[in-house]
């Protein structure tokens, strides 16, 4: 894939996340602050793979716009092995699939003197898919749904793993750099477990920002772009954890 073709993927998903945040701004709804429907992990109907990165976010906001109930998602072709049909005039979700190319040569082949021989590189394809709620003819199976104590449990455990120091305590949540630990609200203080968690997994996300992990730059003041940049890394990041976790971020 041509460079121009990469970055015309990265405008398209950048574009419908601005779409989507200034649709939702009036009300502080995001297509990832779900209301805990099968839409907070989107999955392959063929595979029952998950789906990862920019593509939860693509997919979680093509079904936000057109009221999908449903998570499940497959190409036509795959759709068709299932048994099922895509109705006629239905409007396909374009999503990406990354590859790495061990031989530093695209899926063509033909860009390798300018990229250079012999280099690792990764070049993105455009996939059509469709909805469940797209097609007729299919019966979706049985999904076994966890407890909400079941849930809670998975979301402390992962937390505890991640060896983050913290503390709780007063009416406010917050990453302290300098000391390298989140101090959150007691749990009693939120009005559901989501709320604690989502609140939790976005002051953690803050924390990934640390030199000895993911070493960002942290320094940004409100209103800034840095600021805003670092924002959006804590929302996003923590609302995919919290959809891994199968817990609503409203």
């Amino acid at each position: 894939m041509r460079n121009t073709e990469r970055t015309d993927i990265y405008t398209r998903v950048t574009n419908e996340i601005v779409a989507a945040i200034e649709a939702g701004a009036g009300s502080w709804t995001m297509p990832w602050h779900h209301d805990g429907s099968a839409t907070s992990r989107p999955v392959n109907a063929g595979t029952g793979k998950a789906y990862r990165g920019s593509n939860i976010l693509s997919l979680w906001i093509a079904a936000q716009a057109a009221g999908y109930a449903s998570g499940r998602w497959a190409s036509y072709r795959q759709w068709q092995a299932l048994g099922a049909q895509v109705r006629k005039g239905e409007q396909s979700t374009t999503i990406v699939f990354w590859k790495i190319n061990q031989r530093g040569e695209d899926a063509d082949g033909d860009d390798e003197a300018e990229e250079g021989r012999g280099r690792t590189r990764m070049f993105a394809r455009g996939y059509s898919v469709f909805n469940e709620a797209q097609v007729d003819g299919y019966v979706a199976p049985m999904i076994d749904l966890l407890s909400d104590d079941a849930r809670v449990h998975n979301a402390d455990a992962f937390w505890c793993n991640l060896g983050i120091e913290t503390r709780h305590g007063g009416n406010e949540a917050y990453y302290v750099p300098s000391e390298d630990r989140v101090q959150m609200p007691e749990f009693a203080h939120f009005k559901d477990p989501a709320g604690y968690y989502g609140t939790l997994y976005h002051e953690g996300l803050h924390a990934t920002g640390a030199s000895h992990r993911c070493d960002r730059d942290l320094s940004g003041r409100f209103g800034s772009d840095r600021y805003a940049a670092e924002e959006a890394i804590a929302d996003l990041g923590a609302a995919l954890i919290m959809a891994d976790l199968r817990i609503s971020v409203q």
